[in-house]
């Protein structure tokens, strides 16, 4: 594997993203949906093994004091090499004075936990789509 990182949304396949986010598991939407999200995060990194598209995430934030992390995601057959540990790290470098937040997939909290993050008692949230949400386990 050469791994190569990219810290741009130039040249990205947008469709590439759609179809990481479904082989992962993760919410996915259209690649246009996509690409302005991307496009409107303060922070963006983007994995490649030589020029194939592995792994991605990106973050939202005030750059002041607040920030959260979405659409971290890297296909299965890359997992577990410390590809989304890269990703996560290099995210929270880019906003050092940040507390951040963060959606985990139900049974992905231990990967997060491993790099110091915790579950929070406090947290609320209003979903669009707030019965799928609750079926898939992230509400009460």
């Amino acid at each position: 594997m050469v791994l190569q990182l990219q810290f741009d949304t130039q040249t990205i396949n947008w469709d590439t993203v759609t179809h990481i986010l479904k082989a992962a598991g993760m919410a996915h939407y259209t690649s246009v949906l996509h690409q302005r999200a991307f496009a409107n995060s303060r922070t963006v990194v983007f994995a490649f093994d030589h020029a194939q598209l592995i792994g991605f995430g990106r973050a939202i934030s005030d750059g002041a004091y607040q920030a959260a992390i979405y659409d971290l995601a890297v296909l299965p057959a890359y997992q577990g090499k410390g590809i989304g540990k890269l990703l996560l790290q290099h995210i929270v470098a880019q906003n050092p004075d940040c507390n951040f937040m963060l959606y985990a997939s139900p049974g992905k909290e231990l990967f997060y936990e491993k790099s110091n993050f915790r579950r929070l008692k406090t947290g609320m949230a209003l979903f669009v789509n707030g019965a799928q949400m609750h079926e898939k386990g992230f509400t009460e």
